[in-house]
């Protein structure tokens, strides 16, 4: 399969609105970082950031730094980004764990809060994991939480409520998952691939978390910074075309090693046009 090099892939992050120009708007970044400095818990994501981040403008410098977002605080309203070179350089970081992973045939859980979008990069990566010799973690059945059913899939763990996949920035399916394998007496997995509070939760747990996040979610950045979380991936977590993260996968499982391919220059897609912030 073809594996787009470094610079082609920015190109492609850019062209999709994966990266660059994403369609998550100013204001909606800067609500979420006021309201996790305000002790929402709702934007903490399952992590325990005490009184260290009270100061909204001390997130967007973290933002600024890991995700690249416009790190003006006058900058109030209209177009914010994501600095592609970050995002490459996320994946890279997280590439080196998943080789790790391989090397010693870890047990690794993944888990999503956005199956419509990040569900098939998740899926993909645990499969080339299973081919490397990990032992994919298979979560206990009938876990209940926020009213749903904690549900695998594809080797993802999600949320399903009424036969629908849900989207949800919770900690609790995933504290669900970590206290039925506590109390089963099963090992808790080496490394857990999430994002949103299923990552922000494992790695509050003290487990070896990497994960993916959107510009509007900071909690995830500010965990990286402080060593709770291993790596943080910035990209947009639902664009139009969920086969538009395809190339990036590919990219991370290449870099991992867990792809035999050469890097070439990949075909231009389609102009997708950006959703609204979720």
């Amino acid at each position: 399969m073809p594996i787009p090099s470094r610079a082609a892939l920015v190109d492609h992050l850019v062209r999709t609105r994966i990266a660059g120009d994403v369609a998550t708007p100013r204001d909606n970044n800067l609500s979420h970082y006021r309201k996790l400095a305000n002790g929402d818990r709702h934007y903490w994501l399952g992590l325990e950031l005490g009184d260290r981040w009270t100061d909204e403008q001390d997130v967007l410098a973290v933002m600024a730094e890991r995700c690249g977002v416009n790190d003006d605080p006058a900058h109030r309203q209209g177009q914010d980004t994501i600095d592609p070179e970050l995002t490459v350089d996320a994946l890279e970081r997280m590439a080196a764990r998943l080789r790790k992973a391989a090397d010693g045939r870890e047990r690794v859980l993944f888990a999503t809060g956005h199956p419509g979008g990040l569900l098939d990069v998740h899926r993909q990566t645990a499969d080339a994991l299973r081919r490397a010799g990990c032992e994919i973690v298979r979560i206990p059945s009938g876990l209940i939480a926020d009213e749903g059913m904690v549900f695998q899939f594809a080797d993802v763990a999600m949320l399903e409520r009424g036969a629908t996949l849900w989207h949800t920035h919770s900690p609790a399916p995933m504290a669900a998952i970590l206290d039925a394998m506590a109390h089963q007496g099963r090992p808790l997995p080496d490394l857990v691939v999430a994002d949103h509070g299923w990552a922000g939760c494992a790695g509050q747990r003290g487990l070896d978390a990497i994960g993916y996040a959107d510009c509007n979610d900071p909690a995830l950045f500010l965990a990286e910074a402080e060593g709770t979380l291993q790596v943080t991936v910035p990209l947009d977590d639902h664009v139009t075309d969920p086969r538009f993260y395809d190339p990036m996968t590919d990219y991370l499982l290449h870099a991992a090693g867990l792809l035999e391919a050469e890097p070439v220059e990949p075909a231009e897609p389609a102009q997708p046009v950006g959703e609204p912030a979720a």
